[in-house]
């Protein structure tokens, strides 16, 4: 988070989860246990909206491989009911709240590659089961599920400017059907991601490490909105592609068009210390105006003691009053 978003080459964690499941093969040894904690979009100024996410990993050698789990909670806070004319009914406020739990298989292909696979249920409560608001009634509360599929490259050996130097990263995140909440007509799609990253030491000694990163990703998903007349009338009803055929038909509008769906993202780390002991962090954020126009930098720190860890992260955003404005994670790992 503190490297501008980028992680896909180099999470190796129990955070590897998000990033790209395949690093947890990368360091086969021990236990791992991760916990973040954000308040979330601090520039709503809502104390209440926020998320956390626990993962962690454990190398199992009877099945050569790494095994990990995780539980993302986003807290979306107190909503306040009105009904159709716009009265308050405090009574009938209620709580709304998201949730993911994954887990994930990650193994050594070689010795320079890694695989990894992640599978995950969604619960997603937007209003209640029961929410009726004048003579319309239905669910706010949908259920998913989706899995990953990542590699990543590290090589030990090779040309000296690579080996133990550079790795590449690659996840496709949240295959799956679409969610549905009212009913099945207005589902809507998953956010199906494509993220490739790299990851380069340019210097590696025992008491200094510096590592420059770069993300790229995609969101893989193909709406066709519905035409309606000046009356509200729909004409074209819209379409949405399952994510199976949406990883290849969200690749439309030319050239232009693809680059511009694309987010890009550079980070810097900058170690101290034999064992590693204190870390900084920045990057830069950047998205397309024509596909959601989040620019962003990013700052963080970290430090490391014996079997445990603390991390933070801060977003400073170019546009004033967005949202994301000065949004802080903070991470505690603890290794065993």
């Amino acid at each position: 988070g503190g490297m501008g978003e980028t992680g896909t080459a180099i999470s190796d964690d129990a955070t590897a989860m998000h990033w790209n499941p395949s690093g947890l093969a990368f360091r086969s040894f021990g236990s791992v246990v991760n916990f973040t904690h954000s308040p979330w979009l601090a520039g709503l100024n809502l104390g209440d909206l926020f998320y956390d996410y626990i993962a962690e990993k454990k190398y199992i050698k009877s099945i050569n491989g790494t095994v990990g789990a995780s539980l993302t909670y986003l807290n979306i806070g107190e909503v306040i009911y009105t009904d159709e004319f716009g009265n308050l009914d405090p009574g009938r406020n209620y709580k709304a709240y998201e949730m993911a739990f994954a887990v994930s298989y990650a193994t050594k292909l070689s010795k320079d590659w890694a695989g990894g696979i992640t599978g995950r249920f969604i619960y997603s409560r937007l209003s209640p089961t029961n929410l009726q608001v004048g003579n319309e009634k239905g669910t706010g509360t949908g259920i998913s599920a989706s899995f990953d599929l990542s590699g990543m490259w590290r090589p030990i050996k090779g040309p000296k400017f690579l080996a133990n130097k550079f790795s590449i990263g690659t996840n496709l995140s949240n295959l799956g059907p679409k969610i549905s909440y009212v009913d099945a007509a207005q589902a809507d799609p998953l956010p199906t991601q494509l993220r490739v990253g790299f990851a380069y030491d340019i210097i590696k000694s025992e008491f200094n490490n510096l590592t420059l990163t770069a993300d790229f990703s995609k969101l893989l998903v193909n709406r066709t909105p519905s035409v309606v007349d000046d009356s509200g009338n729909v004409l074209v009803k819209g379409t949405v592609d399952p994510f199976y055929e949406a990883i290849f038909t969200s690749w439309k509008g030319g050239i232009s068009g693809i680059a511009k769906s694309i987010q890009s993202s550079i980070g810097a780390e900058y170690w101290y210390g034999s064992p590693r002991l204190i870390a900084l962090r920045g990057g830069f954020f950047y998205e397309d105006p024509s596909n959601g126009n989040r620019k962003f930098y990013t700052l963080g720190a970290g430090l490391r003691y014996d079997l445990y860890g603390f991390d933070f992260s801060y977003i400073s955003i170019i546009e004033e009053s967005h949202p994301l404005a000065n949004t802080l994670r903070f991470g505690l790992l603890v290794n065993f």
